[in-house]
């Protein structure tokens, strides 16, 4: 496995690839109706995996067209992490039997931590993630709805001690809003937990994909000898060609 990935996103709304700005529902852009089109554009461009989101799912609106379009994307052979609305076991065994590699928990880790054990254990550390999405340091579920008494230091240490691998951070202030990515706090996540860390939520230029990747370069490596934060999710700034994906992964 490379030491740093760029994942390109494909958040989908009702089967559409959107963005939304920090996370609001009201406030979209939709930026394409054939997500397998979109699909194949990152993988000419030299994309390897991508980042795929089931907006309604992660609202409690199920997604019927988003998992169609997931089965779609998969057709390209591509490695996909995928979340939102996961939130029990027989969903991510469902997924993970659809091709995905790696199914990102969010809402039922706040909310039923046993069921992330048991799916840790039943389907190791490698095709799990957990995703933190917070504000001010808290955390917040349910499609960024609802805030959790609990901050992301504190979920990411339990995810740790469980024995997790992966951790996907995104400062929901700045997703969808091209004010770069808040490095610090991604940084500081990784170094105090050891996990291996991507980073998501307002990448805007080729230089926030620097700063991320050299972040993750500095100090004493937790992982074994691997940079801690160990790729990073852009979105908006590539649909939106302020980055030219085949230039960031040169990088």
């Amino acid at each position: 496995m490379n030491d740093f990935t760029i994942y390109p996103a494909i958040d989908l709304r009702e089967g559409r690839v959107v963005r939304l700005a920090q996370g609001d529902p009201d406030r979209e852009t939709a930026y394409d109706n054939q997500p397998l089109a979109v699909a194949r554009r990152w993988q000419a461009a030299g994309a390897t995996w991508l980042h795929v989101v089931n907006l309604d799912g992660a609202f409690g609106e199920g997604g019927r067209k988003n998992v169609t379009a997931l089965a779609r994307i998969l057709t390209t052979g591509m490695q996909v992490q995928f979340g939102g609305g996961v939130r029990d076991r027989e969903t991510v065994r469902r997924v993970l039997d659809m091709g995905v590699a790696r199914v990102v928990l969010g809402t039922v880790a706040v909310e039923n931590p046993a069921v992330v054990e048991t799916a840790l254990a039943d389907f190791g550390p490698e095709r799990l993630a957990v995703g933190i999405d917070a504000r001010d340091g808290y955390v917040r579920t349910r499609g960024w709805r609802e805030a959790a008494p609990l901050t992301a230091l504190a979920l990411a240490q339990q995810w740790a001690s469980m024995g997790g691998r992966w951790l996907i951070f995104t400062d929901i202030a700045r997703d969808g809003m091209s004010s770069g990515v808040n490095v610090e706090a991604t940084a500081a996540l990784a170094q105090a937990t050891g996990l291996a860390v991507i980073a998501s939520g307002g990448v805007a230029t080729l230089d926030d994909v620097r700063r991320v990747k050299e972040a993750g370069l500095r100090g004493e490596p937790r992982l074994r000898g691997e940079p801690r934060l160990r790729g990073v999710i852009i979105g908006r700034a590539l649909y939106e060609g302020h980055i030219n994906l085949e230039a960031v992964l040169k990088v």
